[in-house]
């Protein structure tokens, strides 16, 4: 006689101790999270957002704007079509990347006595992602996507001017243009050099640079 939880297509099911039927038994791997990934639906949206937008700074950083989205996606920890959802091409995502880059330049400067070597620090921080954002703005100045990224460094470089112009340490006829195609230059320098002479180029640099920007 063949028992009826053991005929084909029936559910097994776990019984008492008294041989009563109590609750069918999931089959492996089915009705479980065991066999696949819980999917978390669009609740997972803006935490993913923020894990694709750390990983490329992360892969930026390494290799540049030229960064491998599938390196992004699997440090992010999310398939390449999440990643195209939230950024469907290179430039939507480095924008991304680049928008908290300035967020981190503006608090460095942003207290009453910062001077532009609080630039440079930051600057030096960044490197090879300023590098990135600074080759962005002039390749794309004209994208309205970009256009908002320009503007927010000009502000930066434009509020310190005003502040070394006023205490004296930096000449009138210096323009903000001036000293935003110094840190231009210094960014590109910075990210040729090894990391562990970035600190002394840099302060190579920006001595040429303050003896150019100096009051006559």
């Amino acid at each position: 006689m063949v028992l009826p939880s053991l005929r084909c297509g029936a559910k097994p099911y776990r019984t008492s101790l008294s041989g009563s039927k109590v609750a069918p038994v999931p089959e492996r791997g089915k009705g479980t999270s065991e066999g696949r990934k819980a999917n978390r639906g669009p609740s997972a949206g803006p935490g993913n957002r923020r894990a694709i937008i750390a990983a490329a700074r992360e892969v930026f950083a390494t290799d540049g704007l030229q960064g491998p989205f599938n390196a992004i996606a699997k440090k992010a920890g999310v398939g390449q079509g999440s990643l195209y959802r939230h950024f469907p091409d290179r430039l939507s995502l480095a924008v991304a990347v680049f928008d908290e880059n300035i967020d981190e330049l503006e608090s460095a400067v942003e207290h009453e006595g910062a001077t532009l070597d609080d630039l440079l620090e930051a600057v030096i921080g960044q490197v090879v992602v300023s590098t990135a954002l600074i080759d962005l703005i002039w390749q794309h100045q004209h994208d309205d996507r970009v256009v908002h990224l320009g503007e927010r460094l000009g502000a930066v470089v434009g509020a310190l001017v005003a502040r070394e112009r006023v205490a004296g340490r930096i000449g009138d006829s210096v323009e903000d243009a001036d000293v935003l195609l110094a840190v231009s230059m210094l960014a590109d320098l910075l990210a040729r050099t090894g990391a562990e002479d970035r600190r002394q180029v840099a302060q190579r640099a920006w001595s040429i640079f303050h003896a150019a920007f100096a009051p006559r």
